[in-house]
């Protein structure tokens, strides 16, 4: 009985849904059915909307937004979060698939489901080698320059269906320009145009004005109802979804080459990484809310759980849903229950009623995908990055025009490559002073901001704020040598202020050598101020200590002066001393 009550515990920490379901109170059964029941009419729409703009037929939207949510209710840390296509995702998917895809829809649908494993297993792997932190390198500045480009992109990708014509191209440029000759020939669908404009004007007003209506529900409905009545896939021509085959997706592999999996496999990390990014954010926002914790390496083995389910049964990638979440919590969801509840309604839809869907027209679905990229828009954030710091302006801006010109997964790498030859570059030379004391003022504080401070003849007190290591242990010996140069008075003790130096590698260990030996033939001592225990005994174990000293270390900045004054006839008055 023990260890089966170990293996039930094992298991309630790997499936938190289990661990729900068997704490689950009857109270909130009723919130729950009714949540669901309200996320269903959410999930429906925007799941063939996202489908359309990633590529693919509107039907694997809903395949998408079925098993994804059973496999979260299971392994996922969040009660209330809602996994789903995503608007985010789409021109990845799109960028990744259509290209190699040529015109095949089998071979796109294919594509869409080995990325989607694929994007499962890196979220595995990830979660398993409990790396959950490495989603920190898409920054706040790359993050909002790709959404600014995937919303740019998509918006793009999608006016040509609510102006009723379509566009085959693979470039923002080349959609743009083909947007502009089809509406200035006169392809353009008044009616068409005049449906998704609709929908679009309704969502947004909603939204406004009435954010607990279900604008998007109310549209669809609307559109699909308008086209029916009057039969508009024939009498006006429109574009509509068609008629749905009946029944839930079947369990299928996607037969795709060695070669594919290789192309497909940096979207796959990229899509991996992005939609973790989203997970972790909105899931500790919503526990923080609930009062009950959610471990990130958890949403990883959960995210790659539910890619990997909606892979292996015809769907696509899937991420957190910043928009149909908050429909959930709206409308009183307290457990993963509220998922199952959605799921096994839009399964039912296709099970018992597919042909309600038949008559909604392509440029609602067009316009619900237009709504939803104008909310993740942010040239709001753009601005204020611009006015805060322009090297992350300047980041931003490289990931904007590099998706969006050169395409997805190209713009995202060379963003990150400059992402890392920043941080790089930050490390190699970080931020250090000279310190001076203020009348009046506790402390020695950086020069170069008081210049009005004073300095003790003979003595510089040179603080590094940054660890030291291989790329910058020469700058650190250059910059003390010119700090020592600089000083006002000739020199006798240098100070290394060193309470932000965290480690010491061998290569700038031997820095320090070569500093230490340099001053003392100009008959200047070396000296350290807050050097970690730690960072001492790493410089015992390399031998360091043996060359320059084991006598020269001070606990403070304050005590390294004390001690300079002890031993040095210096003509100086402190400010406090009477």
């Amino acid at each position: 009985m023990q260890r089966v009550g170990q293996l039930f515990t094992l298991l309630q920490r790997w499936m938190p849904g289990l661990a729900t379901l068997c704490h689950y109170k009857m109270a909130w059964l009723f919130h729950d059915l009714g949540a669901g029941l309200v996320l269903t009419a959410i999930l429906v729409p925007v799941g063939m909307g996202y489908a359309e703009a990633s590529g693919l037929p509107a039907i694997h939207g809903l395949y998408a937004s079925i098993i994804p949510l059973l496999a979260y209710a299971l392994f996922g840390p969040s009660r209330i979060l809602v996994l789903g296509p995503d608007s985010t995702l789409t021109a990845v998917i799109a960028a990744l698939i259509l290209p190699m895809a040529a015109g095949s829809v089998e071979r796109a649908i294919a594509l869409a489901g080995m990325l989607a494993i694929l994007s499962g297993i890196c979220s595995l792997l990830i979660g398993l080698a409990r790396l959950g932190m490495v989603a920190d390198l898409l920054s706040k500045p790359i993050r909002i320059g790709f959404l600014n480009a995937i919303a740019l992109t998509v918006l793009v990708g999608q006016f040509p269906k609510v102006f009723g014509f379509s566009v085959k191209a693979d470039g923002l440029l080349e959609k743009t320009a083909l947007l502009v000759q089809g509406i200035a020939a006169g392809q353009t669908n008044p009616v068409a145009l005049l449906i998704g404009a609709g929908c679009l004007a309704l969502i947004l007003l909603i939204a406004h004005y009435r954010r607990r209506w279900p604008g998007v529900l109310m549209a669809v409905v609307l559109a699909t109802a308008v086209s029916a009545v009057f039969n508009l896939a024939d009498s006006a021509h429109i574009s509509v979804v068609g008629s749905l085959p009946q029944g839930l997706p079947h369990w299928q592999f996607p037969q795709v080459s060695l070669a594919d999996v290789q192309l497909l496999l940096p979207g796959a990390v990229i899509i991996s990484l992005l939609s973790f990014a989203d997970t972790s954010v909105l899931s500790r926002l919503l526990a923080q809310r609930g009062g009950y914790q959610v471990h990130q390496n958890q949403e990883m083995l959960a995210l790659g759980m539910a890619n990997m389910a909606a892979g292996l049964f015809q769907g696509f990638s899937v991420s957190a849903s910043a928009s149909r979440t908050p429909v959930a919590e709206a409308a009183g969801s307290k457990t993963q229950l509220t998922g199952v509840v959605g799921a096994l309604a839009v399964a039912g839809l296709l099970m018992l009623a597919p042909w309600l869907l038949q008559s909604l027209p392509s440029a609602a679905l067009a316009a619900v995908v237009i709504a939803a990229c104008l909310s993740f828009a942010d040239v709001a954030g753009m601005r204020e990055l611009y006015r805060l710091n322009k090297i992350e302006f300047a980041l931003s801006l490289t990931s904007f025009f590099g998706v969006a010109l050169i395409g997805v997964i190209e713009g995202i790498v060379i963003t990150l490559a400059l992402a890392m030859l920043l941080l790089l570059w930050n490390t190699w030379h970080p931020y250090f002073a000279v310190l001076a004391r203020l009348d009046g003022t506790k402390g020695y504080h950086d020069i170069s901001r008081h210049p009005e401070g004073r300095q003790v003849p003979g003595l510089v007190l040179f603080r590094w704020d940054a660890q030291l290591f291989f790329a910058n242990g020469e700058v650190f010996r250059e910059e003390a040598k010119h700090a020592v140069a600089s000083a006002p008075t000739p020199t006798h003790r240098l100070v290394v202020v060193a309470d932000a130096i965290t480690n010491i590698d061998i290569t700038a260990a031997d820095a320090l050598v070569s500093l230490y030996h340099e001053l003392k033939h100009q008959g200047i001592e070396l000296c350290f101020a807050g050097l970690k225990g730690q960072i001492k005994d790493r410089l015992h174990a390399y031998g360091t200590l043996d060359i320059i000293g084991h006598d020269i270390f001070a606990p403070t900045v304050g005590s390294a002066v004390n001690i300079y004054r002890a031993t040095h006839e210096v003509n100086w008055k402190d400010w406090d001393e009477v």
